[in-house]
């Protein structure tokens, strides 16, 4: 199957209201384009100066997310544009974020990343820092900020209990800070988990959002 099927067969097989975010990394603008004449508008990027000249080179009205470890000095050229920010772990990205949005005159969406795999490599925050980030002061002061929720990436592994597991503790949180911190906030709704290998897993655990890229476009291609 093409790139078109792909997508098609993946998107008919989601549950209601579950977004797919194609995952474009190092795949080339026509491969986009074929998704997105198959119905895509949500592709995730993870190096920004390959996002920026996506964005610069294809269609206006897709949805752009950061799904990768974004470095503060490179937020400004993003935060015009940029539709989701997933992997939050820090007050000072935030503070950055605000600085940018505020500069763009817009609010910049973005979840917090909690690190729920047994995997070290991972980014993320424990539930603690997550509750001093959203108890301090400075958070407070935000203004050009929105936190729409939380991510997480399950263990590369074949044991689905232990995955799921880990997607049952990323559920968990999102419900604890739901009722701690964002009660009266609608928009505190996304839980952005599952991949390629996981992400039916994801669904069935509470995703309300799915990164998938090399089951949509094959294998990853290294320039």
């Amino acid at each position: 199957m093409g790139i078109v099927d792909n997508y098609k067969h993946i998107h008919a097989g989601l549950k209601e209201g579950v977004k797919l975010v194609a995952v474009s990394k190092t795949k080339p603008n026509e491969d986009i384009l074929e998704a997105y004449e198959a119905g895509c508008r949500i592709f995730g990027e993870n190096k920004v100066q390959e996002l920026t000249s996506k964005y610069e080179e294809l269609p206006k009205d897709i949805e752009w997310h950061f799904i990768g470890h974004l470095q503060s000095n490179k937020v400004k050229y993003i935060a015009p544009f940029i539709g989701l920010i997933h992997g939050i772990d820090s007050l000072k990205l935030l503070k950055v974020l605000n600085k940018e949005g505020r500069k763009n005159d817009r609010i910049i969406s973005c979840l917090l990343q909690f690190h729920i795999a047994e995997e070290q490599s991972k980014f993320g925050l424990d539930y603690q820092e997550a509750v001093d980030i959203l108890t301090s002061p400075a958070f407070a002061d935000l203004q050009f900020v929105e936190i729409r929720g939380v991510m997480g990436m399950a263990t590369y592994t074949d044991d689905s209990n232990q995955v799921r597991k880990e997607f049952q503790t990323l559920k968990g949180i999102f419900s604890r800070l739901k009722e701690a911190y964002f009660q009266n906030q609608s928009s505190f709704a996304e839980i952005s988990m599952g991949m390629s290998g996981d992400y039916q897993l994801a669904i069935e655990e509470g995703s309300t959002m799915v990164r998938v890229g090399s089951k949509i476009f094959g294998e990853r291609q290294y320039h």
